[in-house]
């Protein structure tokens, strides 16, 4: 078993316009990511497991890789894109910079940002200690915009070399190649704006005339095996733009708009999330009730369910929900993490204890989510587990990017635990991890 318990990434990530912006993790917006991306890794030649395409919310528009496992996404494009087509030609675009190699020039763009500023985000990349592979992501906020484009702006050649891959990639997906066309048209003229005023997405992804052109020859000359998308496909985009929409839209307009009275899933989805929002728990609840007429055996709609009882203040209902969601979809940890969460708020000795066990096995299927460790730091505690208390809570504190705080309480829970233990590992390498990312930061200050 490996000692190392943190590898740590740090990159200047020029796409954030907003030092707020976060992470969404949500188990269903996942799933529908990994319906949509299927096809599109499958016909690159990429494990449909081997990526992981994660959502930002952000105003910004906005679409990147940082490694060879990892795709960002911004919500706001998410929902400017008006088919699935023409999302899975985005995914498809940036497979692309992944499987032509293109991030091999990060290392001495890093180098050269790192002369010039701070940097602007810090992203946690952690191996469980057990040598799992998955990573979970943090952000923490930061610097300059000089750097961060820097870092991150691909090569005209890089651009022409992706757009070629991906409607290749398209093409043998059976998805039409002018859904990348309908992508370009999206940021046509922003060239002719200001840096400061276009979006991230056309300052690091140049678009030129000769692009657009060269774009539609490229399509022209494929050979034209576009089929309808799939149902699922339809279904799982749709399903993502409606909880994406119910989250992050104004719950007033939803319930005055087409979504008011509609009886098809999608607009009772929207209502269920625009009411939980306002909060009207009890209609927030009628409308869930109503999905789960329609898909009985739905663990995602069984988990919001959960949720919505969670933060209205029944915790009791709340478990019981997320452990159907549980039952009915194993081995997915942020479902796992929910039903952790009510079981604390349910605060008995019996519940406490069930919490804590449900907390590990949800980290050790999807470590790092700042959100989990804070509960797993709480389960310790009401455990009366200080030392492994701190080691969760230094854990949460460097995956953020607070790496004084990841310190403090590592070095806390060094002194409480026994020397050469899991947790006393952990927060050892936690304390080396934050140590030499301040170090790292201070000299690009």
């Amino acid at each position: 078993m490996p000692r190392a318990f943190l590898a740590a990434l740090l990159l200047v990530i020029t796409t954030l316009a907003s030092p707020a912006a976060t992470i969404i993790r949500d188990a269903e917006i996942e799933q529908a990511l990994k319906q949509l991306a299927r096809p599109v890794l499958n016909a690159a030649g990429v494990g449909s497991n081997r990526i992981r395409i994660l959502v930002i919310r952000d105003n910004t528009l906005n679409a990147f890789v940082t490694d060879s496992r990892h795709i960002f996404i911004t919500s706001s494009l998410i929902r400017r894109l008006k088919s699935p087509e023409a999302l899975q030609a985005v995914l498809a675009h940036e497979v692309a910079h992944i499987t032509g190699g293109h991030l091999t020039r990060r290392a001495s763009n890093a180098r050269a940002a790192s002369r010039l500023t701070a940097i602007s985000i810090a992203l946690g990349a952690i191996a469980t200690a057990s040598g799992a592979g998955e990573a979970g992501i943090g952000l923490a906020a930061g610097g300059a915009s000089s750097a961060q484009r820097l870092f991150f702006a691909h090569t005209r050649a890089e651009e022409a070399s992706a757009d070629q891959s991906a409607l290749r990639y398209l093409s043998r997906a059976g998805i039409s190649p002018s859904a990348m066309l309908d992508v370009l048209e999206l940021f046509r003229g922003q060239e002719a704006l200001r840096p400061g005023r276009q979006d991230p997405y056309a300052r690091t992804h140049p678009l030129t005339r000769d692009r657009l052109r060269a774009v539609k020859g490229y399509a022209a000359g494929l050979k034209n095996n576009a089929k309808e998308p799939p149902a699922a496909t339809t279904y799982w985009y749709a399903r993502m733009r409606a909880k994406l929409d119910g989250f992050l839209g104004n719950p007033r307009a939803i319930l005055r708009g087409s979504a008011a009275k509609g009886k098809g899933e999608m607009a009772t989805l929207r209502r269920a999330v625009a009411y939980h929002r306002q909060p009207n728990p009890n209609k927030a609840l009628s409308e869930l009730n109503r999905l789960l007429q329609m898909r009985p055996r739905d663990p995602f709609y069984h988990e919001l369910k959960g949720q919505v009882l969670l933060e209205s203040g029944n915790p009791g209902a709340a478990v019981a929900s997320y452990q159907t969601a549980a039952g009915l979809l194993r081995n997915e940890g942020l479902i796992l993490a929910g039903l952790g969460r009510a079981l604390l708020a349910q605060n008995t000795r019996q519940s406490n204890a069930q919490a804590l066990k449900t907390l590990i096995r949800s980290r050790s299927l999807d470590p790092g989510d700042p959100n989990l460790l804070r509960d797993l730091a709480v389960a310790h505690a009401k455990n009366g587990q200080p030392g492994l208390a701190s080691a969760a809570t230094a854990e949460r504190y460097a995956v953020i990017g607070r790496f004084k705080d990841a310190q403090l309480h590592a070095k806390r829970a060094i002194g409480q635990l026994p020397r050469g233990s899991a947790g006393w590992l952990r927060a050892e390498d936690v304390l080396q991890y934050a140590k030499r990312a301040e170090r790292t930061q201070k000299k690009r200050r």
